[in-house]
């Protein structure tokens, strides 16, 4: 027995020996997988870019058969790259593969796949099915399929930095100042413009779609082709709607590999309550946009059909470019004159009342809209069980948020008092000649263009200096917070007030609607209202000192206009030097980013001390 058990314990540990050697063999074989999926994800992530870029310039340029093969051939090494990471993921790392994946990367996987049969097996002489090999095997197929893994891989790349505790803010920046870079290099190609553009024009008019200001150095109807006006509508929706917010739908909604802190900051960024409807509130978001865009187009249309002489297909790019860009308050027009065409602005009004909505739901804020769907659940909620159960259910104290209520009460204020003005301004002199109906009309329409928007229906260069200060003061203020609209926002002047009334009144707290406003939002709102009259007054001294020839009005509106992201010009833009449109860019860049989130950004932050000070006054008079 003693012999025998000595063996069996020699023949145990022998395994266990084995085992334990299999064990580290096996975690480090695990190692050299996670190491080699690290640099190929490094690896698809640079060939995406490349991917990008070789199709842009496919795109835009007209090229030699030797550049076309050149182009082809980086694609093709792109394509390459892209179905080794695929088959790498799928075979070796299998598990995690589906486990992190959702079911629409699987289809773009599964597309990478399917376009490898045409590098596999040739063209067939007889094919099966002859409509799926035509699919197949055109050079349509393989460019779409590419280019949307390409943007998938991408998005992963920006969710993955947000995963590494990237500072949101500078991660915002830094992906608007990537996409100004890359609109302004696509708009100067050959296929975006009619007779070519410089490139300090194209960086400004660039940076102002990005930034939805609506601000531009050359006329737009005259300098980009239908394939420009395309490039321009894609950095408009992209600034309008957020980089970021393309970016987390993507990452998300294709993958589940994303950290919590991802999650965390992405919710905040979409205003999601909940990690649960954090993927429906993106959906809401990017469907309500779509869905507004595409009725004010339809609504548009309708409007000037056969009144601009101009073709069904121009009529119809035309409706669809200014629904967009009414939307997203950049105040960019496809047509010579803008709004202030007179085939627009003499003929039917009902496109102005349009273009007035459109404005609003852009620069009503997300949050707002956010809390509208989330009130809509609740009373139809409500709605449903008084129904089914017969009885009347008492529905919550607080549907919409303090911070919709304060954003919509001042905006129908400013909004009332901003038309008032501006009809009793403006009657006897820019609106003279037209009957009652158009000058309302036209009263509203301008109430709203002062506060994001940058269109213009009738010249503003004609205005009473009275009607500027007001459109200064107004663009100052802005449209509500995280939405299309530039300015401090509604939502920080109302703090300010609220604020002013609680100091009158010797109270201690600030409050609205019967809740007590934090005082972190009262002490960040007096930041940026601080901060933005700091930087409009650096930016009106250096821009009179840098055109000392203009006048000092019309430049104190350009710098305004600028920073606050407006777009509003009276119309001394074109004629600006190289520094100073360089300084206006370097102004919508700052008033679309927000200086406050940009230098808590680069700034690194310093608690406070745990001991605290003794208190002392400041005399303020």
């Amino acid at each position: 027995m003693g012999f025998k058990h000595r063996m069996f314990n020699k023949l145990r540990h022998q395994w266990q020996i084995v085992q334990h050697g299999y064990l580290r063999l096996m975690a480090h074989f695990l190692r050299v997988l996670n190491l080699i999926s690290r640099w190929l994800n490094i690896i698809t992530t640079i060939a995406s870019v490349i991917c990008l870029t070789a199709l842009i310039i496919y795109g835009g340029f007209d090229h030699a058969p030797q550049d076309v093969k050149f182009i082809f051939r980086m694609l093709r090494t792109c394509h390459i790259t892209f179905i080794v990471n695929v088959l790498f993921n799928f075979i070796l790392i299998p598990k995690q593969t589906f486990r992190q994946a959702r079911i629409i990367k699987w289809v773009m996987d599964g597309a990478i796949l399917i376009s490898l049969l045409p590098l596999a097996y040739p063209h067939p002489e007889h094919p099966w099915i002859p409509i799926l090999e035509k699919i197949l095997y055109s050079q349509g197929f393989l460019v779409s399929v590419l280019a949307s893994y390409s943007a998938m891989e991408l998005s992963y790349g920006i969710i993955a930095a947000i995963g590494k505790r990237t500072n949101p803010s500078l991660l915002l920046s830094a992906s608007f100042l990537f996409l100004i870079i890359i609109g302004s290099l696509v708009l100067m190609m050959p296929r975006c413009t009619i007779n070519g553009i410089s490139y300090i024009d194209s960086l400004f008019v660039a940076t102002s779609a990005v930034c939805i200001t609506g601000l531009t150095t050359v006329d737009v109807s005259q300098t980009f082709t239908p394939t420009g006006l395309l490039v321009l509508a894609v950095l408009i929706q992209a600034g309008g709607l957020g980089v970021m917010t393309f970016t987390s739908f993507f990452a998300l909604f294709f993958s589940g590999n994303t950290s919590i802190y991802s999650q965390l900051m992405v919710k905040d960024m979409v205003y999601s309550k909940t990690f649960n409807a954090l993927i429906p509130t993106l959906i809401y978001i990017l469907g309500f946009t779509i869905i507004i865009e595409a009725a004010g187009a339809v609504a548009i249309f309708l409007c000037v059909h056969g009144t601009l002489g101009i073709p069904l297909k121009d009529e119809m790019i035309f409706a669809a470019f200014h629904s967009l860009s009414a939307f997203c308050n950049a105040g960019f027009s496809n047509i010579e004159g803008g709004l202030s065409n007179p085939l627009i602005l003499y003929s039917n009004q009902s496109v102005f009342i349009v273009i007035s909505v459109l404005i609003f739901a852009g620069g009503i804020g997300f949050p707002i809209l956010v809390n509208f769907k989330t009130a809509a659940i609740r009373y139809l909620r409500l709605f449903w069980s008084k129904v089914t159960r017969h009885k009347h259910i008492a529905s919550p104290a607080h549907i919409y948020d303090l911070n919709t209520k304060v954003a919509l009460y001042t905006t129908g204020i400013i909004f009332l008092i901003s038309t008032i003005l501006f009809f009793l301004f403006e009657r006897n002199n820019s609106l003279y000649g037209m009957n009652f109906y158009e000058q309302v009309v036209q009263s509203v329409f301008n109430s709203w263009v002062p506060r994001s928007s940058g269109f213009s229906s009738v010249p503003t260069s004609g205005f009473l200096n009275i009607t500027l200060l007001m459109f200064v003061i107004l663009m100052w203020i802005g449209g509500a917070s995280q939405s299309t609209a530039g300015g401090i926002k509604v939502n920080t002047f109302a703090t300010m007030l609220l604020n002013l009334k609680a100091v009158i009144l010797g109270r201690n707290h600030v409050t609205a609607f019967k809740r007590t406003i934090s005082v972190p939002s009262i002490r960040r709102a007096h930041a940026v209202i601080g901060i933005s009259i700091i930087s409009y007054a650096v930016y009106s001294m250096v821009l009179v000192g840098l055109e000392p020839t203009l006048s000092t009005r019309d430049l104190l509106y350009e710098a305004a206009s600028a920073l606050f992201t407006v777009g509003s010009s009276l119309g001394i833009t074109a004629s600006l030097g190289t520094a100073a449109k360089l300084l206006l860019s370097s102004a919508m860049f700052l008033g679309r980013v927000g200086i406050i989130s940009l230098l808590v950004g680069i700034v690194r932050s310093n608690a406070d001390f745990p001991a605290r000070y003794p208190s002392d006054n400041i005399i303020i008079n």
